[in-house]
Formats: structure tokens, sequence, C-alpha cells
């Protein structure tokens, strides 16, 4: 297989996989539908403009086929917009001037036939202007996440952040392909099929396409921050984390509250389920015991048992899945 074909089917590959989400976040019933349905429309735009570029390097296309891919980006932009005002700000309801903002895209696909598409300089002025449309929407969205650095949810900011990169980054491709900065005029297809692999990745991980799980009530910061303080006084000063046993229930019950809403409150302020928020304390105490004098030359088992695991490979696991080293490398690292 030559390279040419090789590039064909990890595009379509890409494509095939965009087309399966997009199915699945407009038929997904759970958590936040309105979400769902822009996150939808993004990975619908981007997959319009990618499949265009895919065709048009492989097939003559002719200009009007090249208009309707062309506005993909026109749906893109506003679509970003709306979903983070939605996952950010909780917004339940979108006004009916919403549309105003899809009028373009609306606009270009039914006059995609007039809208002169040739190696000339109004077509250039054009193209160009879809993409400043789409960065328009990018530099809006930014804003809007800058002004919700409170958000008690940093997981929602850290997704919302990757996904106007994302979506950025390939904005900017098309505007250097164009301008003659960037001669590999296929590479979005092929960075678009590794992004797209990247959300199915999260998906079946059950994390960035369900953090509008809490959506539906809103949690009083006030709440928040001081739940959050009587943790990190039971972590920090009693050291729970060193029982093996610990249990989301039995901190719960320690500060006052219920399990469902400690683990909501962990999950939204420290980005870490109940088993990872123990385990980032019980690695930090092993770091310590590891090239500490007084106990560097203890055994990595007595390590793991001295920081609150209750078995190594365990430990091993969680060591590495933090570090990016086994417990034996991160000791010689710190002789």
């Amino acid at each position: 297989m030559d390279t040419k074909s090789i590039i064909l089917v990890l595009s379509c590959l890409g494509i095939a996989q965009a087309l399966f989400l997009c199915l699945y976040l407009f038929t997904l019933r759970k958590g936040n539908r309105l979400a769902h349905l822009f996150l939808a429309l993004i990975i619908l735009g981007l997959t319009i403009r990618i499949g265009k570029s895919i065709l048009n390097a492989y097939l003559a296309l002719l200009p009007w086929q090249r208009n309707l891919g062309i506005a993909g980006m026109l749906l893109v932009g506003p679509s970003l917009w709306n979903y983070g005002k939605v996952i950010l700000k909780r917004e339940r309801k979108i006004a009916w001037s919403t549309l105003l903002h899809y009028s373009p895209y609306l606009a270009f696909n039914l006059f995609c036939w007039l809208i002169p598409n040739r190696p000339d300089t109004i077509s250039l002025i054009i193209y160009y202007g879809v993409f400043v449309y789409l960065l328009l929407y990018c530099g809006l969205s930014a804003i809007l996440l800058s002004n919700q650095k409170k958000h008690p949810q940093k997981g929602v900011l850290i997704w919302y952040r990757n996904l106007i990169i994302g979506v950025s980054t390939i904005g900017l491709f098309y505007i250097g392909n164009i301008s003659g900065l960037i001669p590999f005029y296929i590479g979005g297809a092929i960075c678009y099929t590794f992004l797209i692999y990247m959300f199915s990745f999260l998906l079946l991980k059950k994390h960035s396409f369900q953090l509008e799980k809490y959506t539906g009530q809103s949690l009083d910061t006030n709440t928040t921050q001081k739940l959050m303080t009587a943790v990190e006084a039971l972590f920090e000063q009693e050291s729970v984390y060193l029982n093996p046993k610990v249990s989301l229930s039995g901190v719960a019950n320690a500060v006052g509250t219920t399990p469902k809403l400690l683990s909501r409150v962990i999950n939204e302020s420290s980005g870490k389920n109940f088993s990872e928020y123990v385990n980032s304390y019980r690695i930090e105490k092993a770091k310590y015991l590891l090239v500490a004098p007084e106990t560097k030359h203890e055994k990595i088992a007595s390590i793991a048992y001295d920081s609150g695991f209750n078995n190594v490979t365990t430990f091993n696991l969680a060591f590495k899945g933090i570090t990016q080293m086994t417990p034996s490398q991160y000791r010689e690292q710190g002789e």
C-alpha cells in the first residue's frame, strides 16, 4: 500500500468515527441534551469541512460542492461558543436570537452555487472570511472560559479549554495552508483523525462527554470550599489515606455529609474521583519514603504498605500512572 492510500484510509477512518460520535450525541438521552447537541454540531461542522478536504484531494469537486464543505466551519464557531455557555454558565435554554449566529452557515449553503470558489482574490477573501468568523468565536469562547475561572468543576474547564485549542488549531492549519505556509493540504484531515479518536477515548472513559452530569443542580461554592477544607484537614493532619480500608462513606461520615455529595465535591474541586484523590496522597507519601535517608533502603513492598496500599501491584500501577516512573526508577533518580 502506497503513502497516498494510507493517508486516504486514515482520513476516512477519522470521518467514519466522527459521524459515529455525532449520531451517538444526537441520540443520547442521558445528561445535558442541549450540551450534547452543540457538541455534536461542533463535530459535524468539522467533519463536513474535513470531508471536503479528503474528497477535494482525490476528486475534482465542483465549486458549489467545495462551498458546502467550507460552510462547515460556519457551523463550528457558534456551536463552540453556545456549548461553552451551556456547560460553564449552565444555561438551560437558548434564545431564538441564537439562530442569528447560524445565519452565515445557512446562507452559505443556500447560495453555495452563487458564491465564487475560484483561484482569484474575491474567492480568497471569502475563504479567509469564513475562518476569521470561526476564530472570532474561538476568541469569544476563550473569553467565556477566562470569565469562569472560579467554576467549581475543574474538569469542565480543562475539557472546554482543550476543545477550543483543538478547533483553533484546525482553523489556523487551513489558514496556513491557503497562505502557503503549510504545504501539506491533507494534513488537516490526518490531524482531525487523531483528534476524533482522542475524543472517542475520552468517551470510552466516560469522562469528558459526561462532564455535564451535575449541571442539573448547582452546588454552592461555600459548601464546596467548606467540605474540601474538612477533607484536606482529614487527609493532611490525620493521614486517613494511610488506612488501606479508607472509604468514601467513611470520609463522608467524618466530615458530616453524604457519600454522593462528597464524591461530587472532590470531583469538581480536584478533577479526580475518590480513589484517585486518595492515591494522590499515598503516592506523595511514597515519593518521600523512597528517597528519605531513613527509609531509602527499605524494600518497595514496605514502602507500599507504609503509604497505605494493601498490595504491591496496585502500588506500582498507581505510582507509574502518576509519576510515569516505577518506584525503583524514582528512587534511583533521587539518589
